[in-house]
């Protein structure tokens, strides 16, 4: 029996990727510092993994933004509006990568960004592939090859981690008609194989395949590229062992395609899908190991090694230890890093701190467990798993996690407490008295968070600053930013959110129910990491949570002061859930604590409200057959949230990086009276999806790209209005950025957003010209 690890998290125990890429992109250090900072990372994960007793590791697995985009840069896959960013003298190729991560504005050159979107069902986003008919593909990036001898020269022989062909293309997105991204397959597998070939040549002995599409429904011809890739590597490799890994659902019908691949071990997740083990025992060839994804990769939950060992022991009893292998459900990526570096019980209680495991820790599951099925098992081992025993007691039985009055109200919800007063139609006419012009300009609520305003929210928290210091710094901020809106003549704005540190986090910290790591870190995208907070127990919301700032700053202002909130689903999705009730439970316990907030900020003054959730396409289950489930209790937390106001104030949502063409009959049915959306990097191709709904309410398009540098032109965002309103009547529309700009810098914030509103401005010329020259006709 080995283990093995699909792959460890690459930013570093203390955030050392971030700090390094920021400040590489501010011009504030050199190239080799980048790549030093990069190769420290890897060695000490690879050696970190070695010493704990990981037997597979797997290299390939770092990257300095995105994996995806790893490989769009390996295989050549490099749009052609990049050239220039090539040619210009000096530009390195991590200049190249990281143009096509963010975009690239310098020296009179100025190239968007390629588009991103979420990791399957996580809240991972990656730089998705552009495809073009006949598209060739070549070796443009040795980086696979280059870690593989790095970690080689330290004496550890990985197993190079590459994003499988076919789910590689799937990934991506046909920029151009006339071809299916598929068929591209027999274009690509000469590069994998000549990957395979270098490789091959300095002595690999595994290659691990991520084929995470193999969960997911396939048509026809997909089915046929595995069938073909799979045949076409074993034929020219017939002594590399191949691992295919699968995760984050279970095989289904592709079951039978999976265990007929000429493959040497196939992973699979039975966190998500324990009840596939026998199915794929039964269908496995009888040379092929199984790997047994036991220890979850997704979730902070320590281990239940007596339910494990079971599972385990199920397989070896049918395959024999020397054909049962045992690892994480998937890459360690969406964990943070080390539960050691949490010192502090004033965050996380010892008490709660004994139910978790990082990904440092999961490791080490993963490797105990094997020595307890082994029967080979030491005195400290049996240590482990009589301490193991004790913490999976406590947390059954911890009084920390249960509130009897939650749960009955969560009991009592009738079905009408889940609709407004009124239908949009009529709630509609109610809210014209809030007298918005055509093109009403917005954000979507944060704005730049400074080094400064961290350091205040820093020396707070650790008492440098005074309640009252504190507080006197974030008015004067708050005021600053609503005197500036004004300034630019925004329609409708927002505080800045200025005293939040996260989304979710400035909520998770205010409710009941929900515990905080100091350093639990993960990667979301490129150099942004979140903390996710920990859901152990049931929810409530003990007192208001956001009225005292969006009061203070409405009282600044003769203009609407939007209040914002994070939504149930999003604060669900971007947390790490208990695991000892149905996910549906604990987020309809969250909408009520959101829903009494909602109430009190109409009871304050608030006349517009705005309930993010971008996760709610995020948490849809991989498989079609499973949406809808989740989907009613989805749609349902969330009217439930904003259900408990007047039809004359105004419910807002926000949703990004997300597709919409097959759930927007669900996004209809949440009954926000305004969505904004994201859709700049797509040029407004995520609104033909409303268009063809003819979807009922309003709509704010984003018009440009917050995740990229980049300042756009005015004219560029005419142009993408213009495109909106060729597809959405005009009296639906909004006019604001893709996202929040806690991210950005203000130089840059400041000049878009004047921009932007310019740019509706000349909408509503246009408008009335185009009105009067009906009125004349």
């Amino acid at each position: 029996m080995l283990t093995q690890n699909l792959g460890y998290p690459r930013i570093g125990s203390h955030r050392e990727l971030k700090k390094i890429c920021e400040n590489y992109w501010a011009d504030k250090t050199g190239y080799k510092n980048v790549l030093q900072v990069g190769k420290n990372i890897r060695q000490e994960n690879w050696q970190l993994q070695k010493e704990v007793g990981v037997d597979v590791i797997p290299s390939n697995d770092f990257s300095f933004y995105d994996q995806v985009l790893d490989h769009s840069l390996t295989f050549g896959a490099i749009p052609k509006r990049y050239n220039e960013v090539i040619l210009r003298k000096g530009n390195s190729e991590l200049d190249l990568y990281f143009a096509m991560a963010r975009g690239y504005q310098k020296d009179g050159l100025d190239v968007v960004a390629m588009e991103m979107t979420k990791w399957f069902d996580t809240n991972y986003h990656y730089i998705v592939p552009e495809f073009y008919k006949d598209q060739p593909f070549k070796l443009f990036s040795t980086k696979i090859i280059d870690e593989f001898y790095e970690a080689k020269q330290l004496g550890i022989t990985t197993k190079p981690v590459l994003i499988g062909p076919v789910s590689y293309l799937l990934l991506g997105k046909e920029k151009e008609a006339g071809f299916e991204k598929i068929d591209l397959i027999r274009n690509l597998l000469p590069v994998y194989l000549d990957i395979l070939t270098r490789l091959d040549s300095l002595g690999v002995e595994y290659i691990q395949f991520d084929e995470p599409f193999l969960t997911l429904d396939l048509s026809e011809k997909e089915k046929e590229a595995y069938n073909y890739t799979y045949k076409q590597v074993r034929k020219s490799f017939p002594k590399l062992k191949i691992i295919l890994a699968t995760y984050f659902e279970g095989l289904g019908n592709n079951l039978a395609l999976t265990t007929s691949l000429p493959i040497d071990v196939l992973h699979v997740d039975l966190v998500r899908a324990p009840k596939q083990l026998d199915e794929i025992i039964s269908t496995l060839n009888e040379k092929t190991i199984l790997s047994v994804g036991i220890v979850d990769g997704r979730n902070i939950w320590k281990n239940d090694f007596e339910n494990s060992l079971e599972i385990i022991n199920s397989a070896v009893d049918k395959l024999g230890k020397e054909r049962v292998w045992v690892a994480p459900s998937c890459s360690l990526i969406h964990s943070p890093v080390d539960l050691d570096n949490e010192t502090n019980e004033q965050n996380l209680s010892a008490e709660i701190k004994q139910w978790l495991a990082f990904a440092k820790q999961k490791v080490a599951e993963v490797v105990t467990l094997k020595k307890l099925a082994t029967n080979g098992s030491p005195a400290s081992t049996l240590q482990k798993f009589e301490a193991n025993k004790k913490a999976t007691a406590n947390r059954k039985s911890s009084v920390l996690i249960h509130n009897p009055e939650v749960k009955q109200r969560v009991e009592q919800l009738k079905a009408g407490d889940a609709d407004r007063l009124s239908p949009f139609v009529l709630r509609k006419i109610k809210q014209q008295a809030l007298k918005l012009p055509a093109y009403a300009t917005t954000t979507i609520g944060s704005f730049p968070q400074t080094a400064e305003v961290r350091s205040w929210r820093a020396k707070f928290k650790n008492g440098t600053f005074s309640a009252d210091e504190y507080n006197t710094l974030i008015a004067e901020e708050t005021a600053k930013a609503v005197k500036w809106q004004e300034e630019i003549d925004l329609d409708v704005l927002v505080h800045g959110e200025f005293e939040r540190n996260d989304m979710v986090e400035y909520f998770g910290e205010q409710l009941d129910g929900f515990a905080f790591s100091k350093n639990g870190w993960v990667q979301s995208y490129g150099s942004r990491c979140v903390k996710p907070p920990i859901i152990f127990g049931d929810v409530s919301r003990p007192q208001a949570m956001t009225v005292k700032w969006t009061a203070y700053a409405q009282s600044l202002t003769s203009k609407y002061m939007k209040g914002m909130l994070t939504g149930p689903v999003t604060i669900s999705q971007w947390s790490f859930v208990r695991n000892d009730q149905p996910r549906s439970v604990t987020c309809t316990q969250i909408a009520l604590a959101i829903r009494d907030e909602v109430c009190d900020l109409e009871k304050a003054g608030i006349r517009i409200i705005q309930i993010d959730e971008p996760a709610i396409r995020e948490g849809l289950p991989l498989r079609k057959a499973d949406w809808q489930g989740y989907l009613n209790w989805a749609v349902n937390a969330f009217k439930i949230s904003a259900a408990g106001v007047a039809d004359e104030t105004q419910i807002h949502t926000h949703m990004c990086y997300s597709e919409f063409n097959d759930i927007i009959q669900n996004i209809a049915d949440m009954d926000a009276d305004v969505i904004t959306i994201e859709t700049s990097r797509s040029q407004m191709e995520l609104l033909d999806a409303f268009a063809d709904f003819k979807y009922p309410n309003e709509i704010g398009p984003g018009v440009y790209d917050i995740h990229s540098p980049r300042v756009p032109k005015r004219e560029e965002m005419i142009t993408l209005l213009k495109k909106a309103k060729a597809v959405i009547p005009s009296e639906q529309l909004w006019v604001n950025p893709d996202c929040g700009l806690k991210t950005r810098g203000w130089d840059e914030t400041k000049k878009a957003l004047i921009e932007m509103v310019e740019a509706a401005k000349e909408m509503r010329k246009t408008e009335n010209v185009l009105a009067a020259e009906n009125l004349i006709n």
